[in-house]
């Protein structure tokens, strides 16, 4: 067996009694059907709403740990198209049941209108934070 540097390490006990109020909370800690997947991705739209970009929030540890339980239900159950830029954009505002003026907070609808036609690029920026809110790589948008 491996032994790691470590502070301590609680016991199961406490760390179930910690577990389950938190669980109870949030709703969901592991994503396996759609209604989970709705949960995760309200809380991980909450939580992207108060930590913006403020990395060392202390709730960032929880959008991080949801955002990837979120990928990893994703991954299994979406395929996402080999598309240009746009058209992947556009797939995914369908998917979510969006319109490109819910996307004001990362672009403002001229720049989204453009980017939809084909007239304008999606800068890395505005990549990163449409990877942010639609939970993909942004390497989608590029």
């Amino acid at each position: 067996m491996m032994k790691y540097a470590t502070k301590s390490v609680p016991a199961p006990n406490a760390i179930l009694q910690a577990w389950l109020p938190f669980k109870e909370l949030v709703g969901v800690t592991r994503v396996h059907s759609e209604q989970d997947y709705a949960q995760a991705c309200a809380t991980i739209e909450v939580l992207l709403d108060e930590i913006r970009d403020a990395e060392d929030h202390p709730l960032a540890d929880v959008l991080d740990y949801l955002s990837d339980q979120v990928k990893a239900y994703e991954d299994e159950n979406f395929v996402i198209p080999e598309a240009e830029p746009k058209e992947v954009l556009r797939f995914l505002l369908e998917q979510h049941g969006l319109k490109q003026d819910h996307l004001s907070d990362i672009a403002p609808q001229g720049r989204i209108s453009d980017i939809l036609a084909g007239k304008r690029s999606i800068s890395k920026d505005i990549a990163k934070r449409l990877a942010k809110r639609f939970h993909v790589h942004a390497d989608v948008f590029l």
